[in-house]
């Protein structure tokens, strides 16, 4: 089996698992504390990966990318298999904030094992996305997996342990199966390498393109569920394929969008459409109430993550194609987007929501997607 399939399929397994999860968190937490504090507990977990994330390349060059991922992964298992034994706020807030924090690290350690297999840039836009389609099919499945394992009952002790039993192939498919390990490279402090980062005006662009794609990435899996669901009543049963629907842009809009860049656009154009269209339809979601065609609310959702698949193709290529498995230090830079996002967007949806209104949540959010989005896409060194 090919290294670069090796790695495609265990990020099917790794990102099935934190999508069965995702959607699901804040309806969770909501049946024991606030509705709009449940994001709080994503900030947490996200508390914990920024403190922890300095030293991940240390522990990598340490101990391998492929021995570390399986570490984590079996501990991420341990811990959703504990949660689904365990309801309660305390329980829940305590390993919903693990789960949320070692995440990342996971998806760290794939990073450096795929990039290690890149050898002619030129291809990265296609390499990555095809990476990220493989997760991709995961994520389209997770929420009709979601609407049949909780079949209109609030039991979601049944998606933690379907997540925890996800990670199985996953430990088992890293345990026989020996990726090349990323070649040694020099581990620097954090402050240096974010400093270095900045004075690259076109890693600094891919950076903050990220943090803003991750800022809707962790708005809209939790905010939007807990507003369908929680809110406006609509059953899982319903949501499952709505849902479906609206991931299917990560399927089938990534490799083409990948490939049309490294051929003839480039990144630039494809990225300030992508951000336009995601915030443009998120706003909708303000609109949408408990009479709205779930058709519609389906239309709408799927053009957000149009715009968020572009982005995400031309974000993850861009950057991928300026850096080396060398450049660990970067990448980890580049991944800790992604908790910052996680701290920010919940403090930023909790404050919002202190009004009651979702119909400002969901404007305000838009705005800034496609403001900041914008910000950074002009800032890319386009390379057509």
């Amino acid at each position: 089996m090919s290294t670069r399939l090796v790695l495609s399929i265990g990020n099917f397994f790794m990102a099935g698992h934190f999508f069965l999860i995702v959607y699901v968190i804040a309806p969770y937490l909501a049946l024991y504390m606030p509705a709009t504090q449940t994001g709080l507990v994503v900030s947490l977990g996200a508390v914990l990966t920024l403190a922890v994330f300095p030293f991940m390349p240390m522990i990598t060059a340490r101990f391998g990318a492929r021995r570390t991922a399986i570490f984590l992964t079996s501990l991420q298992a341990l811990t959703l298999a504990t949660l689904s034994a365990s309801p309660g706020l305390i329980p829940a807030v305590i390993f919903i904030a693990t789960a949320c924090a070692i995440s990342p690290f996971i998806g760290y350690q794939l990073d450096l094992l795929l990039e290690a297999t890149v050898k002619e840039e030129g291809t990265t836009g296609r390499v990555r996305t095809i990476f990220l389609t493989a997760a991709n099919l995961a994520l389209v499945l997770a929420p009709l997996v979601i609407g049949l394992l909780l079949d209109g009952t609030e039991n979601y002790a049944r998606v933690f342990l379907a997540s925890a039993i996800l990670l199985t192939p996953f430990i088992t498919l890293f345990l026989f199966e020996k990726a090349p390990e990323p070649a040694p490279h020099d581990v620097t402090k954090v402050g240096l390498t974010c400093r270095c980062m900045w004075a690259d005006k076109d890693l600094r662009a891919a950076a903050i393109g990220n943090a803003v794609l991750q800022f809707f990435y962790h708005l809209a899996p939790l905010y939007t569920s807990l507003y369908l669901h929680t809110v406006l009543g609509i059953a899982w049963s319903d949501l499952g394929w709505i849902f479906a629907i609206m991931l299917l842009p990560f399927v089938f809009v990534e490799y083409p969008a990948g490939y049309i860049a490294d051929r003839w656009f480039g990144d630039k154009k494809l990225l300030m459409a992508g951000f336009v269209i995601t915030g443009f339809f998120f706003s909708l979601l303000a609109f949408v109430t408990g009479s709205t065609p779930l058709l519609l609310v389906a239309g709408i959702l799927f053009m957000s993550r149009v715009g968020a698949a572009l982005v995400e193709a031309m974000i993850e290529g861009h950057f991928f194609r300026r850096v080396t498995e060398r450049d660990a230090n970067t990448i980890t830079v580049f991944r800790m987007t992604r908790p910052f996002a996680a701290l920010l967007a919940p403090l930023f949806a909790s404050v919002v929501l202190l009004s009651g209104s979702y119909l400002l949540f969901f404007i305000l959010s838009g705005a800034l997607i496609i403001a900041l989005g914008i910000v950074s896409a002009v800032a890319i060194h386009d390379i057509r």
